[in-house]
């Protein structure tokens, strides 16, 4: 796949940037120099939106996610505590940071290591970040997700930072002799009018403080960024592909041997009983076999060992919690709890009505879930890759017996996340089995653990329905889904233990759907609702149903995608072309922007080949508004095209992906990489990554028979473009921004290029199965010996 960038505009800092910002901010009581922030200075909300140039159409019922979202409700609740972040200066002259969110491939480490350097006048190298230990202080602050986290640390890290450099400046003021406006810091070096020079590892015990106090420090103008706005490379990149980077299982820590757990066949099903325990005892290189909550867990010298024991174990399981469910009845469920529509028509209008369903969609991380364990009576310390520390923290304590600051939790780098590491199922899982056989464990989950026991997004059915005559009079959307779980919360012990209350989780999700359901078309009145299926059972949330989560985004995508095909099918039922339709409604000028140059760059009503189709989507999330065109080659000789042991099918060809952000953006190459990322993801949902549920028990075991997207399904080229940056003062998220346009644009292309409109996604989800599916008993695949015979 060819990435290339179509005149796109580069986002100009000086456009958006306020003149000289002043902030208050903390010197900090330490040996050297220690420098925190006061609360960001930032209005909480960007400017509104003002209306599109068409003017058409009936403004839409106001919805909440117009005027506060997710990201708005996450950064606010950071703010609080965001002077307990610091930025240290060190003897060398470098910086340290300890990041308390956690760097799953997304480039957060990097981002922020460059508003420090920016800040600090500092070379990018000289800036080193770690993730920081649970820190139950911060409250709300250390969760990472929704992508919110540039949004909540643009401002605050940009003072602590500012406070250290001013701190620089006085310092050296005292040592040179010269007044501080007349000195000038630069790439980890102050120099005087006169010429003198100090380097700040020279001055960190000058200017540190016996105290703690309050400052003020200037900003940085944003018009003057030398680094921030600038193309970066990761300041990882060479480290995680020379294979240095040190992930879970690659930590040494004493003592802690390979484990892992021999899992029952449907979802979350019991253990009655292993027979023949002491056998796998005596098995080559294992040390201990136990049983635990979840299924039976085996520690052995190698992790080959462990596998070959877990299939040697003879476990009688008892039933899981839907044992009676599959895709079929699972389905009939939802659209039996989808309510009749409540905006009544009246007889002047007409009405179209559309239903389609979603699958459940499996995270897949590159990383599989893994922790050490190692627990003792009195203490219990753990590694694992955890966007929500100070949860996990609080439940290992409360699971082990243990006060919660007797539980340490070490943040580890993740090769990805996709909503998976918000919740602590393996270290939570790893720190059972330690306390159990008294030993510490390197607990890793299989391919086929995670895909048949893991966290899946959630199957729905998204019913949509308009009334128009010559315009649109109403827009009712509803979509039915197998509850989300949210038992992370909101990122500390209390909204956790909430969602654990009656209904208490189905309130959480009715929040987090409505931050994140703005209106973007003017079609006069307006509503959205969620209802949600399969709720867990208050006291027994791990046995309560099925393991869902916030895989590849929440909720977005299959809203966003029930919306715009429907505004296709909508278009063609009152005469119009999907684009001009688009064009005519939208609501504000923003939307108008991405759209217009979507189309433009993607070559919007060129003619193309029978059975090649063009769709094109609009959505709004996490301060970004986005445009993607999509085109698909639906045509039998790409649909059946022979790849050997693949599933091929259309194929998107091309793609354009369209982002107008809320402020500058910090790592455009950065926001580039997320941009492709989300397509790739949006387009596997739609055309073949899914998992197929039949009687608890889920059919894909890994990667070989999980569709999610491979090389020949990737399109010939890609083009992302980041138009210039609105002016807001909060910096966007870019995460999970591209998955729900994309998925949308490829549902609507292949609607162009067929002539048909899909009503299942995948589309290939209901096709005989392309694989033979592996045993669940034994419950791991047998490893391959024949990886040469697929070398090419």
């Amino acid at each position: 796949m060819r990435s290339s960038r179509a005149d796109t505009a580069a986002p100009d800092p000086g456009a958006t940037a306020p003149t000289r910002r002043r902030f208050l901010g903390y010197l900090l009581a330490a040996p050297t120099l220690v420098a925190a922030a006061e609360l960001g200075g930032a209005s909480l909300f960007g400017p509104s939106a003002h209306a599109a140039e068409t003017g058409a159409g009936l403004p839409p019922t106001p919805q909440v996610a117009d005027h506060v979202d997710l990201t708005d409700g996450l950064v606010y609740a950071a703010r609080p505590t965001a002077n307990l972040i610091a930025v240290q200066l060190n003897e060398d002259g470098s910086a340290s940071f300890a990041l308390h969110r956690t760097e799953v491939g997304q480039g957060l480490t990097t981002a922020i290591a460059m508003l420090i350097a920016e800040e600090l006048e500092l070379p990018l190298e000289k800036v080193h970040i770690t993730l920081a230990d649970a820190r139950p202080e911060l409250v709300f602050n250390q969760l990472t997700g929704g992508s919110a986290s540039i949004s909540a640390l643009y401002w605050p890290v940009r003072t602590a930072a500012a406070v250290a450099k001013g701190r620089l400046l006085e310092a050296a003021s005292h040592v040179l002799g010269e007044q501080t406006d007349l000195l000038t810091a630069k790439l980890g070096t102050i120099t005087s009018a006169a010429g003198n020079a100090i380097p700040y590892g020279d001055l960190v015990h000058r200017a540190a403080s016996d105290t703690t106090r309050q400052v003020e420090a200037t900003l940085k103008p944003e018009s003057e960024f030398t680094v921030v706005g600038k193309p970066t490379r990761r300041i990882d990149a060479l480290e995680a592909v020379t294979g240095r980077k040190k992930f879970t299982t690659d930590l040494q820590v004493p003592d802690a041997k390979p484990t892992m757990v021999c899992r029952p066949p449907t979802i979350n099903g019991t253990v009655r009983g292993a027979k023949n325990l002491d056998e796998v005892r005596r098995m080559p290189g294992i040390t201990d076999v136990v049983e635990i909550s979840s299924g039976v867990a085996v520690r052995g010298e190698t992790f080959g060992q462990c596998i070959d024991a877990v299939n040697a174990l003879d476990v009688s399981w008892g039933p899981g919690p839907v044992d009676d469910e599959s895709d079929d009845t699972v389905e009939r469920k939802l659209k039996a709890a989808t309510p009749p529509p409540v905006i009544p028509p009246t007889p002047a209008t007409k009405t179209l009505e559309r239903q389609y369903t979603f699958s459940f969609v499996n995270g897949s991380a590159l990383g599989v879930n893994s922790a050490i364990a190692d627990v003792r009576s009195d203490r219990a310390e753990i590694w694992s890759t955890v966007k929500v520390p100070i949860v996990a923290q609080a439940a290992i304590a409360s699971e082990l017996g243990l006060a919660q600051e007797q539980v340490t939790v070490h943040v580890v780098p993740g090769g990805g996340s996709f909503g998976r590491c918000l919740f602590h199922d393996a270290a939570s899982e790893a720190a059972e089995i330690s306390k159990k056989i008294g030993k510490p464990v390197k607990l890793m989950w299989h391919r086929a653990d995670d895909c048949r026991q893991g966290r899946v997004h959630p199957m729905s059915v998204g019913t949509i329905r308009a009334s128009f005559t010559d315009d649109v009079i109403s827009l009712e959307q509803h979509l039915a889904n197998v509850r989300t779980d949210f038992s992370h919360g909101f990122g500390e012990a209390l909204t956790s233990t909430a969602t654990r209350l009656p209904l208490g989780g189905y309130s959480v999700s009715e929040v987090i759907f409505t931050l994140t359901t703005p209106s973007l078309y003017n079609f006069g009145v307006t509503k959205t609702l969620l209802t949600e299926t399969h709720q867990s059972p208050a006291n027994n949330q791990k046995r309560g149903g099925f393991n869902t989560g916030s895989t590849r985004n929440v909720y977005s995508p299959d809203v966003a995608t029930t919306r715009e095909l429907f505004v296709d099918e909508l278009a063609e039922a009152m005469g119009m072309d999907p684009y001009s339709f688009r064009r005519k409604y939208v609501k504000n000028e923003n939307l108008l922007k991405v759209l217009d140059k979507a189309a433009e760059v993607g070559g919007w009503g060129q003619p193309t080949p029978e059975g090649v189709g063009h769709g094109i989507a609009l959505h709004h999330e996490y301060k970004n508004t986005m445009a993607c065109f999509v085109e698909i080659d639906c045509r039998p000789e790409t649909v059946n095209r022979p790849v050997r042991n693949g599933v091929t099918g259309p194929r998107v060809t091309r793609g354009v992906l369209v982002a107008l952000p809320g402020h500058i953006v910090v790592n455009p190459l950065g926001l580039e990489a997320m941009m492709q990322g989300g397509f790739i993801d949006g387009f596997a949902q739609a055309l073949t990554a899914s998992v197929h549920l039949d009687k608890g028990a889920i059919a894909e075991a890994s990667w070989d028979n999980f569709f999610y997207c491979r090389q020949w399904n990737l399109p010939f080229e890609f083009t992302p473009v980041i138009l210039p940056a609105e002016e807001s003062e909060m910096p966007s998220g870019g995460g999970e921004m591209g998955v729900a346009p994309a998925f949308a644009a490829t549902a609507c292309a292949y609607r162009a290029a067929t002539g048909t409109t899909p009503t299942h996604f995948p589309i290939n989800h209901k096709d005989p199965l392309a694989f033979e599916p592996y045993p669940h008993v034994p419950p791991l695949p047998p490893s391959p010996t024949n990886g040469l015979d697929y070398s090419y």
